[in-house]
């Protein structure tokens, strides 16, 4: 028997090479589907939720501030805290929109 043969059939008796990569394959989807896919898509309510931001609604930044909107810019919102103190904020770092029954902002 040569030596080709005993390989040949030492190779013809174990599973393929790429079952070795099955688990692999395996645990990316689980990643995906557990981790990353749910994760992608509160970012894009939320940036949906910000860029719907109109004058009037209630929302929290980013550093816990609540405030009521009293102008839209396209990258600036300006916020009411208080009676009669009004601040400018990044419109990227509001957190929340806050529902009119939940908490009231100033009124």
């Amino acid at each position: 028997m040569s030596t080709l043969s005993i390989l040949s059939a030492a190779a013809a008796g174990g599973p393929p090479a790429w079952t070795s990569f099955i688990p692999f394959v395996g645990m990316g989807l689980v990643f995906y589907f557990f981790l990353l896919r749910p994760q992608m898509q509160q970012q894009k309510n939320q940036r949906a939720k910000i860029a719907a931001i109109k004058k009037g609604d209630q929302v929290v930044t980013a550093g816990g501030l609540l405030g009521k909107v009293i102008k839209v810019d396209e990258n600036h919102v300006d916020l009411e805290l208080g009676p009669n103190v009004k601040v400018r904020a990044v419109r990227s770092t509001i957190a929340e929109v806050v529902t009119p029954g939940s908490a009231a902002a100033n009124d």
